[in-house]
């Protein structure tokens, strides 16, 4: 039991169930707000967002740390991320559209924030069916292109938060800054920044 709570992939599993249970204990003490179904969707797309961003992270954060075990907790953060867009997704056509599914593809087709937002998910949905071991033996070289596309999907669920707000873009600009950011670390001169900032860091620890 002891070998088990000091496994760090537990305490991430627990750490992503966190906002599915802050939801949970809202829901059940009317803590949800005046609108519950604009709460739950916000609050699962933020976190798919967020899943996102994490997914994003581990490969500069490998790279600056030097620390390949990093790599672990990738698949688990990605799908986890897919799980939020899940119930962001099943939320909007549940709770909002009642299963119409009529009035969704006419969202879907005259609304841009939703276009870009399902086309988001729909895009995330090889991605997941793809994360397994197995898959990537199948896969080879095609599993890693494949798996490029969760740049455009973090793109398109930036766009799909700024189209969605109406007034204070504060939040889904300083999203976009971060996967700008993250982006950007994956071009030629940003891995070269993170090499030089390792370098440098190793220079000041010894």
């Amino acid at each position: 039991m002891g070998a088990v709570l000091r496994n760090p992939k537990l305490w991430v599993f627990i750490l992503c169930l966190v906002p599915l249970a802050r939801l949970i204990a809202l829901g059940g003490s009317d803590g949800l707000g005046a609108n519950p179904i604009e709460f739950i969707t916000r609050s699962t797309g933020t976190w798919t967002l967020v899943g996102l961003i994490l997914t994003l992270s581990i490969t500069p954060l490998r790279r600056l740390s030097g620390r390949a075990d990093l790599l672990r907790y990738r698949r688990m953060l990605g799908l986890f991320s897919f799980f939020y867009a899940c119930l962001h997704f099943i939320t909007y056509i549940w709770l909002d559209q009642f299963f119409d599914l009529g009035a969704v593809a006419r969202d879907i087709v005259k609304r841009p924030f939703i276009t870009v937002g399902f086309a988001a998910f729909v895009l995330l949905i090889p991605l997941a069916a793809t994360s397994t071991h197995a898959m990537m033996r199948r896969l080879g070289r095609r599993w890693q292109i494949l798996h490029r596309l969760v740049y455009p999907i973090a793109l398109l669920a930036v766009v799909h938060y700024l189209w969605l707000v109406k007034k204070d873009l504060t939040e889904p600009l300083i999203y976009g800054i971060v996967v700008g950011i993250l982006l950007a670390l994956r071009l030629p001169w940003g891995v070269s920044l993170i090499k030089t900032a390792r370098g440098r860091w190793g220079a000041v620890r010894q």
